[in-house]
């Protein structure tokens, strides 16, 4: 198993349910213990987000990388894994460091479509 893979799985791992704690104990701290502010500035707000899109993408990423990782080395497959994680980070930054989500940012972009192009990759490595 790819030393590289496994690496990443277990950081995006620690986002998933780093998000879910952080969502948590702010709920706790709020006492909004379901929904959330529909506020686009609302931090609660802006965190369900970060970890639901972070629970949208982060589990299928993990399978590609996890099968990726057991196959013998292809040296551009660990860039790609690499650079998705980062951009899974990149996304939440994006979602968490800007006031409103509803105006684009350039962390938010990058995010999402390292995202896009890198799962698109690792499928298409998969299959190949």
């Amino acid at each position: 198993m790819s030393t590289t893979s496994l690496t990443c799985v277990a950081l995006l791992g620690a986002l998933l349910f780093g998000l879910g704690l952080a969502v948590s104990l702010t709920r706790a701290k709020t006492s909004c213990l379901i929904g959330h502010p529909a506020g686009r500035e609302d931090f609660l707000h802006k965190l369900v987000r970060a970890h639901g899109n972070t629970a949208e993408y982060v589990p299928l990423l993990a399978v590609l990388m996890l099968a990726l990782g057991s196959r013998p080395a292809v040296g551009w497959v660990d860039g790609v894994i690499v650079g998705t994680t980062v951009a899974r980070f990149a996304i939440v930054v994006g979602l968490l460091a800007f006031r409103d989500l509803g105006k684009p940012n350039p962390v938010r972009f990058l995010g999402a479509l390292g995202t896009y192009l890198g799962g698109m990759a690792l499928s298409w490595a998969l299959v190949a």
